[in-house]
């Protein structure tokens, strides 16, 4: 088998660096030289070649008699256990217990200079009737100030629950004027389409009432002249007749032709007879 060179490939010539969407232009020197190539196949192929002759001539252990094998031993100076379990031990250890930290001491800083004392009478530094003036009038303007705010306050409030009051009444009132005026238009609405539903209905009757009418006018003046000449047609046709005049026309005039018919037959075909034998 050829052996395998392992390289580093951020070494290769072939591997691509930099911006990928420049164009990288392989130049010719990179390409494998046939050459160079056919002598590295050529040296891996001794290569291997050496390996396995030194493989050859390598001293081996002698096979095993038959029955027998070989097995690994331990050849160190020291034996060890081979074992799969881990061995596992427990200590304990105690600690002392935390002390706790002592109160960082107050600092205090170097003494520098000198002392001087100065002697100060009552009444040099500050007067209470004096610096108290200015304090009081702020004070006090501040809470009439406050005071007539929330007494302002108080009264605007008092106008705007007014004012609110008065407003509610009068969109109660406007309210109940919009629910009677919407009223008195649901009845008049309602009032107009029954007005108008009983027109349609006499308007309806009437001219139902016109179209028969009509139609028994018409039906009259039609049945006038229709009578008569139905009467007529069934007259010519037929259908009105004389029982006694229909049995004489049907029954006894046919019976009196065939009897006549009968008789002159008789009667002529006598003479023919007789005149046969006259002759």
């Amino acid at each position: 088998e050829d052996q395998v060179n392992y390289g580093n490939i951020m070494y290769d010539r072939r591997v691509v660096r930099g911006n990928t969407y420049a164009q990288h232009i392989l130049p010719i020197t990179a390409q494998a030289d046939p050459i160079e190539v056919q002598r590295q196949q050529e040296a891996r192929r001794r290569a291997i070649a050496r390996k396995r002759a030194k493989e050859q001539f390598r001293q081996r252990t002698p096979e095993p008699l038959e029955g027998r094998k070989h097995i690994d031993v331990q050849t160190e100076l020291y034996l060890e256990e081979l074992s799969d379990r881990i061995e596992e031990a427990n200590v304990e250890c105690q600690t002392d217990a935390f002390l706790d930290k002592p109160a960082t001491p107050l600092f205090i800083p170097a003494k520098t200079g000198k002392d001087v004392a100065t002697q100060i009478e009552e009444g040099e530094l500050f007067d209470f009737d004096i610096e108290v003036k200015p304090v009081l009038e702020v004070l006090v303007g501040k809470t009439v100030e406050q005071a007539l705010l929330e007494v302002m306050e108080e009264e605007e409030l008092a106008s705007l629950r007014a004012q609110q009051r008065a407003f509610e009444e009068l969109r109660n009132a406007e309210l109940v004027e919009v629910q009677r005026l919407e009223e008195q238009e649901r009845r008049h609405r309602e009032e107009k389409e029954r007005r108008v539903k009983q027109q349609r209905e006499i308007l309806r009757l009437e001219k139902e009432t016109a179209e028969k009418i009509a139609a028994r006018a018409f039906a009259q003046h039609y049945l006038a002249d229709l009578l008569p000449s139905v009467y007529t047609t069934l007259r010519d046709n037929g259908y009105f007749y004389n029982p006694v005049e229909r049995d004489v026309e049907t029954g006894f005039l046919p019976w009196l032709m065939t009897e006549v018919t009968n008789k002159l037959d008789r009667g002529s075909l006598g003479r023919t007879a007789l005149d046969s034998k006259l002759s």
